[in-house]
């Protein structure tokens, strides 16, 4: 009976994950991609970033995926927010330093590199 309980509760947790993703992508990532395609040094930044996310994550011992990208977004944010961020209203100016949009949108980047999940 476990067995039957924990997979219930692993795929409602990707489910989740994948909404979350979606969710940052539309809110971050599709505007952000967009302009670091246009502009090489901000793609840099990006990378720089994905790479420290992944470093977060211990994803050289472990592989990245959508449920443990979609908890560290939910705790960049999070974390900001107590700090006193607040998210922009309207179209994001990728041409200023928030480093937390710019996290999260490394997020969008690394999520994208992942199978997709059913």
């Amino acid at each position: 009976m476990n067995g039957l309980f924990s997979n219930a509760a692993a795929r409602s947790a990707q489910r989740s994950a994948n909404a979350s993703l979606a969710d940052l992508t539309a809110a971050v990532g599709v505007s952000g991609l967009a302009a670091a395609q246009d502009n090489p040094g901000f793609m840099s930044v990006i990378d720089q970033h994905a790479a420290g996310v992944r470093d977060s994550l211990s994803a050289d011992s472990r592989p990245l995926t959508a449920i443990l990208l979609a908890a560290y977004a939910e705790g960049v944010r999070d974390a900001a927010f107590q700090h006193g961020w607040q998210a922009p209203d309207g179209e994001i100016n990728w041409s200023e330093d928030d480093w937390v949009l710019r996290r999260l949108l490394a997020v969008c980047m690394l999520a994208r590199t992942l199978p997709i999940a059913n």
